[in-house]
């Protein structure tokens, strides 16, 4: 078992990178891990050790023992003048900028960018640099993925707990927070029509409003689990309508036995290798180009790692629908 999944994990980011570089990278795995570690919650620390305990799991080990090409791991942080600017939300926003450029960058090189995120705030920062990522200035049409038991579209007026982690989808949007989401490089905002939830179970009241008055497409946690018509229809809808797709999980959407400490898991989610399953037909799509790990429990929160091997399982599948691109060129 452990060789099939050291196989597997090895050829991860043999695709998603622009056209132009295609052929070139084919023949050898290339990937960029990206750890962004700033949380922007109050009364919190800024900064999370979360995501650095996931990549120092094992993954770029295994990478390298399979002849990929990896790009040294990239830490989003603060110069010393941005980690003076006051307020938890204004950090937040000048690192999901320096995030943004990092994904750019390592895109238009033919790497893989894969986030190791604090939280789901972070989103942004992944898709401003997405946006960016093409051979021109124009910005790219991105469409997302965003797979969370919670739907994360509330704004500052609708949000009964004030968490800003509940609010990145309306602010991708263009709902709210609009100093927030230019200074992540994210302009313009998302129309609704590229952007799909999925799994999502636990809303808030006047959150499930605005969902319900939104054109966001949806997917059920049966959709993943199944893999049901409903799953390719909305890929090749985001398809027709984008250029690039974001694929982001919340490991708060799996089976609360695979994240026993995360602290606001939902029951009835799907397990980690129905939701990899699903996530290998969204990455057999040429223009899934990215993969977002949120916001995993670690260290007393997951002593015996079980959350990060159920993240591994989601990179894995990730690693299978790429695999069958490669295999139909």
């Amino acid at each position: 078992m452990r060789g099939a999944a050291l196989l597997s994990l090895a050829l991860l980011g043999s695709a998603a990178h622009p056209d132009s570089l295609r052929g070139r990278m084919a023949d050898r795995p290339s990937l960029s891990f990206v750890t962004m570690p700033y949380r922007g919650e109050r009364n919190l620390p800024d900064l999370s050790e979360g995501p650095a305990a996931l990549e120092q799991g094992g993954l770029a080990g295994l990478l390298e023992a399979r002849g990929c090409r990896l790009k040294p791991v990239t830490t989003v942080a603060l110069g010393p003048e941005e980690q003076k600017a006051y307020g938890e939300w204004n950090r937040l926003a000048l690192a999901n900028g320096r995030l943004a450029k990092v994904v750019a960058a390592d895109r238009r090189a033919g790497y893989v960018p894969v986030g190791l995120l604090a939280n789901c705030s972070s989103l942004l920062g992944m898709l401003g640099g997405l946006q960016h990522s093409g051979p021109t200035p124009r910005p790219l049409r991105v469409g997302l993925v965003f797979i969370d038991a919670h739907g994360d579209f509330n704004t500052p007026e609708t949000t009964l707990s004030g968490m800003l982690g509940g609010m990145p989808v309306a602010i991708a949007a263009g709902h709210c927070l609009t100093r927030m989401r230019l200074k992540a490089g994210l302009d313009p905002a998302l129309p609704e029509r590229h952007i799909v939830l999925a799994a999502v179970r636990d809303t808030d009241p006047l959150e499930q409003e605005r969902l319900d008055r939104s054109s966001i497409g949806r997917l059920s946690v049966d959709d993943l689990r199944r893999r049901t018509p409903a799953l390719k229809a909305q890929l090749a809808r985001l398809a027709e309508r984008t250029d690039v797709i974001y694929v982001h999980v919340d490991m708060d959407v799996l089976d609360p036995r695979e994240v026993p400490g995360h602290p606001l898991a939902v029951p009835d989610g799907p397990t980690s290798a129905e939701l990899a399953a699903a996530i290998a037909e969204m990455f057999a799509h040429e223009k899934v180009a990215a993969l977002g790990i949120a916001s995993t429990p670690f260290g007393d929160r997951d002593p015996d790692g079980v959350s990060r091997k159920a993240a591994y399982a989601l990179i894995l599948g990730a690693v299978d629908g790429l695999e069958r691109r490669t295999v139909r060129r």
